[in-house]
């Protein structure tokens, strides 16, 4: 975590609890006071050597440090250990009222920054280790940074109701992309994209998340049982990553991109044409394919 300007230690230490998940922050605090309390009790010894005044003077700093330490050190990680606990716990409530209103109105009425929380939760549900790194705030920067085994992804939200998602947007995460060596990437938003955007994103690892597929994804995540109730005390388990969505046929499968409905097409040129496969039924929005 970079350390924020002007920012003092402590300041420090409680934003890293608060990023870890709650019940580590609280092992963090029993430790630390565990540790500093020991300094605190140890006996210092007031008659020395001439050659062990220095060595003397250390130890009373570190007994001085450790007695008011042993207090302050562990009440900002129960601090911080209580923030990541009810920011957790929002971030369930967001997912499973956005889950819960199928018209949509919720997912477009959260501000920009309950919106970052929700797409950050969707995505821990799918499987992805996610860092909320603050962005640029409402109107640009990357907001979440996803790792999935050694890879790493670059996220941005855009919380935009009045109008579509630039090709501009798009070409900032790619510019990201590249200075961080990242994997890929996501522009995730409430509404709909540019045909100008949707056009820049072909052919490159950039996935764009409009506002119906991102509502998929968390009515899927709920369907599948990850989405628990809030307040509930978390699982020490691995995410849960979405389950594919249900398709509007029994015989059909769904598609593994997007999670939509797919449909039975033909191969008309390349190794495989004339043979049967499935794709998506949004082509060329979305190119998943599945073999029959």
């Amino acid at each position: 975590m970079a350390r924020r300007k002007n920012a003092s230690v402590f300041e420090d230490l409680f934003g890293l609890a608060a990023l870890l998940p709650w019940w580590v922050g609280t092992v963090l605090a029993v430790v630390a006071y565990g540790v500093l309390h020991r300094y605190a009790v140890a006996e210092i010894h007031v008659q020395v050597q001439p050659g062990q005044i220095g060595q003397m003077v250390v130890g009373q700093m570190t007994k001085a440090l450790a007695t008011y330490g042993q207090y302050i050190v562990p009440f900002i990680l129960l601090a911080g250990a209580a923030a990541s606990f009810l920011k957790r716990r929002k971030r369930r409530g967001l997912v499973q009222d956005a889950a819960s209103d199928r018209s949509g109105a919720t997912l477009c009425g959260l501000n920009w920054r309950d919106f970052e929380l929700l797409v950050g939760e969707a995505f821990r549900l799918r499987g992805y280790a996610v860092e909320e790194t603050g962005g640029g705030g409402a109107d640009g920067g990357v907001d979440l940074r996803l790792r999935k085994g050694n890879e790493v992804f670059l996220v941005q939200c855009k919380q935009w109701r009045a109008y579509k998602v630039s090709v501009t947007v798009v070409r900032e995460l790619l510019g990201a992309m590249a200075a961080e060596g990242a994997a890929g990437g996501y522009v995730v938003t409430s509404g709909i994209f540019t045909t100008d955007a949707q056009s820049f994103a072909e052919g490159r690892n950039i996935r764009l998340i409009d506002g119906a597929t991102l509502a998929k994804w968390i009515e899927h995540a709920r369907a599948g049982g990850a989405v628990k109730r809030p307040g509930a005390p978390d699982e020490q388990r691995p995410p849960v990553t979405a389950p594919p969505a249900p398709s509007t046929q029994s015989s059909d499968p769904a598609c593994p991109r997007c999670g939509g409905s797919m449909v039975r097409r033909i191969a008309k040129q390349g190794a495989n044409a004339g043979n049967s496969f499935w794709g998506c039924a949004t082509f060329p929005k979305c190119r998943g394919v599945r073999g029959l």
